[in-house]
């Protein structure tokens, strides 16, 4: 999601939530204690230079019971944000601490804003000689033996 899409959904929202992958939603007493800008410039293990950027969130919650994040206080960090540290049309990561810090995705289904899971890829499939589809094998190709029978020499 980018911060275009969230600010379209939060003048629509009465409330924020945002729900983990597991279906649990972040404690209602959120804060939202950073939006920033995140560069990553690396080289990736084909030798590419590369340049990345996020808009950042950072999620918290406390024992500050008292308080909730408004859609319109939220709408108002976020343009406050893009203001001062010229943040532009991004996609957003999401950061928030369960056992440890996590990094998320965002999505919307309708009532509340998803964190998604992210995962780590190779970006230089072809230079590491990565297929980029796993290979399709046919079934009847397959040994009809079993491969961990007592006598099969697998283990």
């Amino acid at each position: 999601m980018k911060l275009s899409q969230i600010k379209q959904k939060l003048t629509q929202l009465d409330r924020i939530a945002f729900q983990l992958p597991n279906g649990d939603l972040v404690p209602s007493h959120f804060h939202v204690t950073e939006v920033g800008r995140i560069t990553k410039h690396f080289i990736d293990c084909g030798g590419t230079v590369r340049n990345e950027e996020v808009a950042n969130f950072q999620l918290w919650n406390a024992d500050d019971y008292d308080h909730r994040l408004h859609p319109e206080k939220l709408l108002n960090i976020i343009e406050l944000s893009e203001k001062v540290l010229g943040i532009e049309d991004l996609e957003i990561e999401v950061e928030y601490q369960g056992e440890t810090i996590g990094k998320f995705g965002l999505d919307f289904n309708g009532k509340n804003f998803l964190l998604t899971t992210k995962q780590t890829d190779c970006l230089a499939r072809e230079k590491c000689n990565i297929p980029s589809e796993k290979p399709r094998l046919k079934l009847s190709n397959l040994s009809e033996e079993p491969c961990c029978a007592p006598d099969g020499n697998c283990c």
